[in-house]
């Protein structure tokens, strides 16, 4: 009597502790299904197709499961160039997209936080590109980068390129179209990151003396940490993947194919499935094994 006085049962608990867990299982439930397929299913599917050999007939697109571990060895053999140029091309672009996107987030969020109006139309003109179509805005830089544009032009003119030389197809014009498609995402994180930034700090470093260099690098740097390796995930992951920018009809040429190309062409036009699967769980377990090396490095494993 004196234990239920001052307290329920264990058996009370437990049966507590049950219903609990059951209504927590309920509610995780849908996202489990979702995961498993749309999610853990394809991927299945992908790893599986990779390791597929050809059918006995021999008929284009036709294959049978296997255990082929050659489709691996010859997609790194014979694409590791494309392979290479990805990941330059996105740690490059990803590079350039922090350089700009910093100073344009730390204005916004910090600068322009005693003027909530102002600091919104700013938000606006960063998110604006998503109201367009990613193919019509890349497109659009290819007409204004075309030889007879008025860019190049006027670079022509004032004897900066030979004539005979185009920017379309070129490394650079690749790297600008991936930049620019890809900054919003660069710069939304390290906004949510330093709109919340206490400015109060940036005031105590300058009263102990600290110039503001020093106070950047430690202060404002440290505490914008989250947003800044959000915001290069966000940006490197689907950029070394990308296929739209370096296609020969967009901004680049056949010197500058991304594994995103190759994979779309070998899926879609040479039908060799095991072969672009392969491509695509390479790049798949390169991506997450570099991401996994940066947070970590960075000193930030739980955004893990």
């Amino acid at each position: 009597m004196a234990f239920a006085a001052f307290g329920s049962s264990p058996a009370k608990e437990h049966k507590s502790s049950t219903k609990s867990s059951k209504i927590v299982l309920a509610l995780l439930l849908p996202g489990l299904v979702y995961l498993g397929l749309f999610f853990f299913t394809p991927l299945m599917s992908l790893v599986i197709t990779s390791l597929e050999v050809p059918a006995a007939s021999y008929a284009p697109g036709a294959y049978e499961y296997g255990f082929a571990w050659e489709n691996y060895v010859e997609a790194f053999t014979t694409y590791l160039p494309q392979i290479l140029r990805s990941f330059f091309y996105a740690t490059v672009a990803t590079v350039i997209a922090l350089l700009i996107s910093y100073p344009l987030a730390y204005f916004i969020g910090v600068k322009l936080r005693p003027r909530p109006m102002l600091q919104r139309l700013m938000l606006v003109l960063v998110i604006a590109p998503f109201f367009i179509s990613f193919l019509l805005r890349t497109i659009a830089w290819k007409q204004i980068f075309s030889d007879g544009g008025a860019i190049m032009q006027t670079v022509y003119s004032l004897g900066l390129m030979d004539r005979s030389q185009h920017f379309l197809g070129t490394d650079a014009a690749v790297i600008f179209g991936l930049t620019y498609n890809f900054i919003p995402f660069m710069t939304l994180p390290l906004f949510t990151t330093l709109e919340r930034f206490d400015v109060r700090l940036l005031e105590a470093g300058s009263d102990l003396y600290a110039s503001p260099a020093r106070v950047f690098r430690k202060v404002t740097l440290p505490l914008s940490m989250p947003g800044i390796i959000s915001g290069t995930l966000l940006v490197f992951i689907p950029i070394a993947g990308d296929y739209v920018n370096a296609g020969q009809n967009f901004l680049g040429s056949s010197k500058t194919t991304m594994i995103g190309n190759v994979v779309e062409f070998t899926f879609l036009q040479n039908q060799n499935y095991p072969l672009a699967s392969s491509l695509s769980v390479m790049l798949m377990a390169v991506i997450v094994a570099l991401i996994g090396l940066y947070v970590r490095s960075s000193g930030t494993e739980d955004l893990l």
